[in-house]
């Protein structure tokens, strides 16, 4: 039986990539506006976090706004008022102290801009993602300050592990290093896998074909297939982060699955 009683969906603005970026193989001259979610699960055992969006604040701050130029970036990300992601935390009646674990799925900037403000959560991350952030990766789209943040209850993970009944933490390599999906179980709506960026788009799932970014594409298209299993073993439904077309179509928070 699962613990957890509610799924809400956070749109915490959007990213401005060429198709390219989401897609292996794709024209790099299409440019997509794709949204970042964050996924709040209400559970029998506290609040629990999937992923933490971007920090509205580097984009305020002149200096912050140089991290997105570069031949990387199309545009800084759009990070609307509505889209935020602690006062949409705070209409559900939910602050900061009372998330009692973030699970993140890897560590590029769209996934860990708000990890400072969860102080008493503890954070769940794979042992190979860690390790990789921690040490000289020289990635552009990994904000250190985001994460090497001092006294945190970080819970390394190795492989697929479970977190509770009904939130199944699933290694999917290929886009990170040590990149994690989330399958959730809900009473009435049945199995959410949660694939964060083992596939951006749903072409990426339907035509099998790994993310552009893909650190592995042979391990991306593993992850891919992976995922897919999980979901006919299931009768589960893949809930895409990146797709504007899926995100736009689902009941967002304050709306939820039960």
């Amino acid at each position: 039986m699962s613990d957890v009683r509610r799924l809400f969906i956070l749109r915490c603005g959007y990213e401005v990539l060429r198709r390219s970026v989401s897609l292996r193989g794709a024209d790099p001259t299409v440019i997509l506006c794709e949204p970042v979610c964050a996924y709040l699960l209400d559970t029998a055992h506290g609040w629990v976090l999937f992923d933490t969006g971007a920090d509205p604040a580097r984009l305020k701050d002149p200096v912050g706004r140089q991290r997105f130029q570069g031949s990387g970036w199309v545009s800084p990300p759009i990070i609307l008022p509505e889209h935020e992601l602690l006062p949409q935390l705070e209409r559900l009646g939910v602050g900061p102290e009372d998330i009692r674990s973030v699970i993140l799925s890897h560590v590029h900037y769209d996934h860990t801009g708000h990890l400072k403000y969860f102080t008493r959560a503890s954070i769940y991350l794979q042992r190979r993602e860690y390790d990789f952030a921690m040490g000289a990766h020289g990635n552009p789209a990994v904000f250190d300050d985001d994460f090497r943040l001092p006294d945190r209850d970080w819970r390394l993970v190795d492989g697929d592990w479970e977190l509770m009944p009904g939130v199944r933490g699933v290694l999917t390599l290929g886009h990170m290093p040590g990149h994690q999906s989330l399958v959730v179980e809900l009473p009435r709506s049945g199995t959410k896998i949660l694939v964060a960026d083992a596939g951006d788009l749903r072409e990426n799932f339907e035509r099998e074909v790994p993310p552009g970014e893909c650190d592995d594409p042979a391990l991306g298209l593993a992850s891919i297939r992976k995922l897919k299993a999980i979901r006919d073993a299931t009768g589960g439904e893949l809930v895409l982060l990146h797709d504007p077309d899926e995100v736009h179509a689902r009941p967002l928070a304050p709306a939820f699955y039960d």
